[in-house]
Formats: C-alpha cells, sequence, structure tokens
C-alpha cells in the first residue's frame, strides 16, 4: 500500500484531480501542514503502517538556474542546516521507472520559514549545494525513518532561482494553514512578485495534476 503525503489546500485538491481520473486502486491521500513543526506534531499523532511506503508530492522553490516552473523533481536526499536524509533509493528507482524522461533527480533543502528572495535562493543553492527548496521534506525523511517507514519525495517547482515571491511567512499560521486575510494583503503589497507566484503556481499545480496521473495510472504504484 501507498500513502501520498501533500500540503493542504491547492497542491492536495491537484493531486486529488490527479487521482480522479485513475480508474484503478487509488492510493490514501492526506493533506498535511505546511511547515517543519506542525507537519512533525501531526505525523505523531496518526498512526502509521510499516508496510506502507510513503510518497510526499507538492510544489517546490528552485534554488538553481537550471530548474524552471513546471519542472518536476525526484528528490534523492533533502536538507535541513547541517543534516541530511537519504530518501529510500528502491521506492524512488521504482517512481522514476514509472515517470522516466519527466523527471530529474534533485538535492533538496528543507526551511523553517519561506525563502523568496531571488538573492537569497541563489545564495542557499550555493552554500548547500540544494537544487530546490520546501517545507516538510526533510521532516517527513527523519520522522518516517525512525520508524522504518519507506519515503520518496516528487515536486513540481513552482517558483524559480532568478525572481522573488512575495514573502508569505506571515500567512501561514502557527497550525501550518494559511490564513486568508494575511495572504491577500502580501499579494496586494508586492503586486508584480504575486503575479510571478500566481503563474508559477497555476502551471505547477497543472504539472502536479498531470504527473499524479501518470504515475498511477498502469502503475505497479497502485497496490
Amino acid at each position: 500500500m501507498h500513502t501520498i503525503l501533500v500540503p493542504q489546500g491547492a497542491e492536495y485538491k491537484a493531486v486529488c484531480r490527479g487521482l480522479s481520473r485513475v480508474t484503478s486502486s487509488q492510493p490514501q491521500v492526506l493533506a498535511i501542514p505546511v511547515g517543519m513543526q506542525p507537519l512533525r506534531q501531526y505525523l505523531e499523532k496518526i498512526p502509521h503502517d510499516q508496510e506502507n511506503r510513503v510518497l510526499m508530492m507538492g510544489l517546490c522553490g528552485s534554488l538553481n538556474q537550471r530548474y524552471t516552473v513546471g519542472d518536476i523533481v525526484l528528490y534523492q536526499k533533502c536538507l535541513f542546516q547541517e543534516n541530511l536524509q537519504e530518501c529510500d533509493r528502491s521506492f524512488t528507482a521504482d517512481i522514476h521507472t514509472q515517470i522516466g524522461d519527466h523527471v530529474s533527480f534533485v538535492k533538496g533543502l528543507t526551511s523553517d520559514r519561506v525563502i523568496w528572495s531571488a538573492a537569497e535562493k541563489r545564495d542557499l543553492g550555493k552554500i548547500s549545494g540544494a537544487d530546490v527548496v520546501d517545507m516538510e521534506g526533510f521532516t517527513a525523511l527523519e520522522f518516517f525513518q525512525q520508524i522504518g517507514v519507506s519515503v520518496a519525495i516528487l515536486r513540481v517547482v513552482s517558483d524559480d532561482a532568478a525572481d522573488d515571491i512575495p514573502n508569505l511567512t506571515s500567512a501561514i499560521s502557527p497550525d501550518g494553514s494559511l490564513q486568508v486575510l494575511p495572504l491577500a494583503w502580501q499579494l496586494l503589497c508586492q503586486p508584480i512578485a504575486a503575479t510571478r507566484l500566481i503563474r508559477g503556481s497555476l502551471k505547477g499545480l497543472k504539472v502536479l495534476t498531470e504527473i499524479t496521473q501518470l504515475l498511477f495510472t498502469d502503475s505497479a504504484l497502485r497496490g
């Protein structure tokens, strides 16, 4: 059996849209909170089956100009500060076999806050050697490794390394949910960056739906 973890909101809906187009048996999909601490608290409260394999899906930001909006990336490892976690090699290989040429192998970086400025993205990429950034990957790998569950991470780039996006840190509540009014305010205050974010997110979500459908159509991963 498989379980998909995907951030709540638009990303969760995009994955569910992809699965709705699959006629065979489908994996369990869980909408997770955004951010490292909210995710850990969430994972500690739900039951886990060691026979399950966990696939984390969603959007990410690029730290490397090689990866642009709409690119599909498959993590080999994920970094937080000085700590490194490896994704399950066998599970990752199975996913790569299924989607092949559509995906690039990357090193991920997990951040405990939104990385919004192009300058910081480039600096983080150079210092860490990571290709993309998210807010949950390392936490999931660390948690599930401790209980012997295999994890792979498949994401789609929604903002590139060359441009700023709005600073949405204040729009994320302590429980890992997006707050509508602070989010709207940040978008209004930074209209050019907001337009860029919305366009990138829409493209990324479309690809996320498509890759979910591809991954679980006539796939060995269905079980």
